[in-house]
C-alpha cells in the first residue's frame, strides 16, 4: 500500500476567489497586465488560473487585494514579485493552473 503524500507547504494557504492582475515581464518593469483568478495564497506563495500558458521559472509581478477575512482589519492591496514554480494544464474551462513563490511584496496605499 502506498504511503500518503507528505504536505510540502510551509505556510497556511487561504483559499480565495478574488481577481489578481499578473504582469509576465518584471525584469525591466514593462510587460502586459493580464487578469487572472486567484485560487489560494499564503505568506510564501500564490496559486492562480491564467487563460494562457506561462513557462516554469518565469519572473512575474502580480497585484491583489487581500480581504478583511485574511487581514483581520480592512482590505489591503499588495503588489508582489515572484517566480513561477509550477504550471499545470487541463482545467475543465481550459485555463492553466500556475503556482508561484513570492520573492518580494509591498503594501500599496489606499486608492
Amino acid at each position: 500500500m502506498a504511503e500518503p503524500q507528505q504536505e510540502k507547504r510551509g505556510a497556511r494557504r487561504f483559499p480565495l476567489r478574488v481577481p489578481v492582475s499578473v504582469n509576465r515581464n518584471t525584469t525591466n518593469g514593462t510587460g502586459q497586465e493580464e487578469a487572472a483568478q486567484l485560487r489560494d495564497v499564503s505568506a510564501r506563495g500564490i496559486s492562480f488560473y491564467l487563460d494562457s500558458s506561462i513557462a516554469q521559472g518565469s519572473h512575474i509581478g502580480f497585484t491583489l487585494t487581500l480581504p478583511p477575512e485574511i487581514t483581520l482589519t480592512e482590505s489591503i492591496r499588495v503588489q508582489c514579485k515572484g517566480r513561477v514554480v509550477r504550471v499545470e494544464d487541463g482545467t475543465p474551462d481550459g485555463k492553466v493552473s500556475v503556482a508561484a513563490v513570492i520573492e518580494e511584496y509591498e503594501f500599496l496605499p489606499e486608492a
